[in-house]
Order: structure tokens, then C-alpha cells, then sequence
């Protein structure tokens, strides 16, 4: 396996963020890669050498002070000011996972040669990437259009031994950055600051890691639903093919079919049912699930069209001799893609737990609460009310953020995405899925208990038996909050054994 991950023009996509990842590789700028940059980057020396006429963001100002006009000798200093000024973030400190998506998201954009950047400044991004050197960067400043100019100001910050930066579990300035690994502050020529600073990947991180959990906790959906259909003793009969063939969407196909694949061998899904039909919430689990299941292909498309493309600008076109001024900044793609998977997510959750209402309510030959002596314990009364909490919070994230948008810069900017506050939410909706699903899991696994000695089937049974190494079966009340915690974190280090992009 190669231990480095060569940037080029070769498409990336979800499976190759996911091995970056997990197997920690080393970035390195491709011959090609090198070359559009370096290409670019000569081309702008000369097109600044021989003419004076106005291009914006290279020797004017920004902005609303796009008109006014800079000297060729204050060029760099109108980079790096643009930097230090634009570096207005605040609120939570983003994961370092995301700021290292954002470092390797920047590097690919900045790769193709229609930016202008030097590839000396590129280089020292992939150093600090290699190193595992990452720029402290804000939550709240993006309105999501001319880029994520303030998060992303953040980013560029050390690269001129300003701002601060993550180094060795520990924050230190930028300024001792430098020192620590003898480098020199990079003079940002001409256009720099702007390529930096312009562009979507605080977004586009966002959503690249959201989407990596979202496919996770849509395949354990799949799963822990099953446990509660098995649990809640339904029928198999809504999962026939026949029924989703009927209505094709490719979510709800995979999604039943992922759910007889579960159940297969499932003594308890075999034996005659007294119940006729089952409630919304496991009947229709294929239609739900598969809806989000469509939701995420939608947004996964989106995504890698994005982390694909230069959403810096002006861009530069050699070929063609010209310098646009354009607006492929504007988030407004990932703005509808990140509030519309937010919306998925928080259906999943909103469907869990409601079959965990029903797994409580003394149905099916289970006791109230899933307890053996209810009264004098309240077993799984409460979890579910964590569960509605949870599901209601999801609700009030999952209101459209791009439906608003705020003028900036004096009218010039007079619409704007409201990306990354979409991309800032949806990151909480992903957590709470993750906690509903823990809770699901955690009344399913209590309530299969009371279906012993009927067995579920071979691959649910390798999962309870897993699950409740760490999570027991309760027989008395005791203190909830530390099992929840444990389901949690069962489902976070899942092991998955087979694809769960498919």
C-alpha cells in the first residue's frame, strides 16, 4: 500500500478521503500537479509585469474597494493585509478531523493552475498536513460566499507566522511555529492572500467529513432497526423485493434488501405473527431510510463535484490568455446540499425514535418499559424521552439555513449562502443521530432479551453478543447516562465488514 497520496487532477472522492484517512497517508504533489502550478504562477508574473490595467483581488482591493487601485511595490503587503483582516472567526474552535480536511480540500483546489499561488506556499500547506500541523480555526465568521473567507483566513494565518496552530497536543502562535521548525514567514506575491482566503473548503470539509459518518450511520440504521423488528416481533412481508420493485427509488430497494439480508436466518422473523400489520415505524423503514439513502447519494454527488473544482477567484486561463472575475466562491451549491442532508438525517433519527417508543410502550409480549418488575423500576422509561429531546433539538437544526441570506461588503456582495452555518449545524444532527440510534440500539438489545429462547438471526446475534460486552442487560434500575455513553461509543467504533458507501 502506497504510504503517500500524490495530488493531480485524478478525481477524488469519498473512498479516497476514507483511505487518506484511516491509513494516515502522506500527501505529495504529483509532477502535474507541480507543473499547472508553477505554469500558473508565471503566467501572472508576466501578465502583471507587462500591463497596469485594474484585475481584481491582484492590484486592487477587495471587496467594495474592488476600484481603488495598488502600486506594484505594495502588492505583497495588500496579501498579507488582506489576511490579517479577514481572520475575524470565533465561537467553538472546529475539529482538528475537519481542519485537516480543510488543509487537504485547499491543496486540491489550488492544484489545477487557475489560481496564480506559488508553489512554495502550496508546499508548506502540505507540510503542515504531513506534519500534522493544523491551523486553529473558528466556527462562526463565514457567510458562506466569497468563500469561507474568515475560517479559511484562519487557516492561511501561520503560513506568515501569524494566527495560531495546533503542534505536538498543544496551541502555540504562529510566530513560535516558525521558530520551532526554522522556516521563514512566507511573502505572499501577488493574488496569494486571495487564493487562500477565497474558496469552499470550511464547507466542503463539513460536508465531506458529515457524509463519511452519515453513510455509516445509515448502513447502522439498517442494522439497528432490524434488531427492533426482530425485537418488536414483526412481519418480514413489507421487505418482500416484489413490494419496493413496485416503487424503485434505489434507497428504498437497497434498504429492504439490506434488512433480509439481516434478518435471514431469523427464527423469530419465521414464526407465525397474531399481528396483521406493523406500525409506520418498521413497516416502513424502506421507504424512510431509503429516502435518506437517495438524500446522501444527492449530497455526495454535490460534494465531489465541489472538492473537485477552484472556487477561488479571479481564475486563471492560460490557454484562453484570460483573467476572470467570477463567483464560483458562492456556496450556494453546498448551502441546499448541507441543509438537505441535515433534513435526512434528522428523519432517521425522528423514525428511531419512534420504534423505540414503541419497544417501551408493553406491547407485543414485552413488559412496560422493558423491565422485569415495572413500578418498582422504571427501566427504559426515560432513555426515550432523551430520545425526544434529541429528535426535537434535530428538528429546530434542521431548519434551511440557506434560506436566508444577509448583504456584506458595503451592497457588493448583496447575496450570500449561509453555507457554513448549514455546514456548523449539520454537524450536531449527525452527533444526535449517532445518540438516538445508541438509544434505539440499547432498548432493542434489553427487549430481545425477553424473546429468549426464540432466536434472531445469525449476523444480529454476533452484534447483540458484541454490543452487550459493553452495554448489559439491566435487571434492575440502576444510573443510565454511563450505558448511553457506552452505546455511543460502540457505534462510533463499529467495525464494519463490508461497504458501507454502497
Amino acid at each position: 500500500m502506497q504510504s503517500h497520496h500524490y495530488i493531480s487532477s485524478a478525481i477524488l472522492d469519498l473512498e479516497t478521503i476514507e483511505d487518506i484517512l484511516v491509513n494516515n497517508k502522506k500527501l505529495a504533489l504529483s509532477e502535474e500537479a507541480e507543473s499547472n502550478i508553477q505554469k500558473s504562477r508565471k503566467y501572472l508574473n508576466k501578465k502583471i509585469t507587462e500591463s497596469d490595467v485594474p484585475v481584481y483581488g491582484i492590484n486592487t482591493g477587495f471587496g467594495a474597494l474592488c476600484n481603488v487601485k495598488i502600486s506594484p511595490g505594495k502588492l505583497t503587503e495588500l496579501q498579507e493585509n488582506l489576511v490579517k483582516s479577514h481572520a475575524c472567526g470565533t465561537g467553538d474552535k472546529v475539529n482538528k478531523d475537519i481542519v485537516r480536511l480543510m488543509l487537504l480540500l485547499k491543496i486540491q483546489s489550488l492544484s489545477y493552475g487557475n489560481s496564480g499561488i506559488a508553489l512554495e506556499t502550496v508546499l508548506r500547506l502540505v507540510d503542515f498536513y504531513n506534519l500534522d500541523i493544523l491551523p486553529v480555526v473558528y466556527e462562526q465568521g463565514s457567510l458562506g460566499a466569497s468563500g469561507d473567507l474568515a475560517p479559511l483566513a484562519h487557516l492561511a494565518l501561520p503560513l506568515i507566522g501569524e494566527g495560531e496552530v495546533y503542534f505536538e497536543d498543544k496551541i502555540i502562535s504562529g510566530e513560535e511555529l516558525l521558530k520551532i521548525q526554522e522556516w521563514e514567514a512566507l511573502n505572499l506575491q501577488s493574488k496569494e492572500g486571495l487564493a487562500l482566503l477565497n474558496g469552499t473548503q470550511f464547507m466542503s470539509a463539513h460536508g465531506v467529513y458529515a457524509l463519511l459518518r452519515s453513510y455509516k450511520l445509515s448502513y447502522l440504521a439498517d442494522l439497528i432497526g432490524s434488531v427492533s423488528i426482530d425485537a418488536f416481533d414483526c412481519n418480514l412481508s413489507p421487505f418482500d423485493e416484489l413490494v419496493h420493485l413496485a416503487r424503485p427509488h434505489r434507497g428504498q430497494v437497497k434498504t429492504a434488501e439490506r434488512i433480509r439480508k439481516f434478518l435471514n436466518d431469523s427464527q423469530i422473523a419465521k414464526n407465525e405473527k397474531d399481528n396483521v400489520q406493523d406500525p409506520y415505524s418498521f413497516r416502513c423503514i424502506p421507504q424512510v431510510h431509503g429516502a435518506s439513502k437517495d438524500t446522501l447519494s444527492f449530497v455526495r454527488k454535490t460534494i465531489k463535484t465541489e472538492i473537485n473544482s477552484v472556487t477561488d477567484n479571479p481564475n486563471i486561463f492560460i490557454e484562453e490568455d484570460k483573467i476572470i472575475s467570477g463567483g464560483n466562491f458562492h456556496g450556494q451549491p453546498l448551502a441546499l446540499a448541507l441543509d438537505y442532508l441535515a433534513i435526512a438525517l434528522a428523519e432517521l433519527a425522528n423514525i428511531s425514535e419512534r420504534r423505540t417508543y414503541q419497544l417501551v410502550s408493553g406491547l407485543r409480549g414485552l413488559p412496560a418499559f422493558l423491565v422485569e418488575n415495572p413500578g418498582l423500576n422504571s427501566g427504559f422509561m426515560i432513555p426515550q424521552y432523551t430520545a425526544a429531546s434529541i429528535v426535537s433539538q434535530n428538528k429546530q437544526l434542521a431548519v434551511p439555513a440557506s434560506v436566508d441570506s444577509i448583504v456584506s461588503s458595503n451592497g457588493q456582495e448583496d447575496h450570500v449562502s449561509m453555507g457554513a452555518n448549514g455546514a456548523t449545524k449539520l454537524l450536531k444532527v449527525v452527533e444526535n443521530l449517532n445518540s438516538v440510534l445508541a438509544i434505539e440500539l440499547f432498548n432493542a438489545s434489553q427487549a430481545m432479551h425477553f424473546r429468549e429462547p426464540a432466536k434472531t438471526s445469525a449476523i444480529l446475534s454476533d452484534v447483540l453478543n458484541e454490543f452487550r460486552a459493553v452495554v448489559p442487560i439491566l435487571h434492575t434500575d440502576v444510573t443510565m447516562a454511563p450505558h448511553i455513553k457506552s452505546a455511543k461509543s460502540f457505534l462510533e467504533n463499529f467495525n464494519f465488514t463490508e461497504n458501507f458507501f454502497d
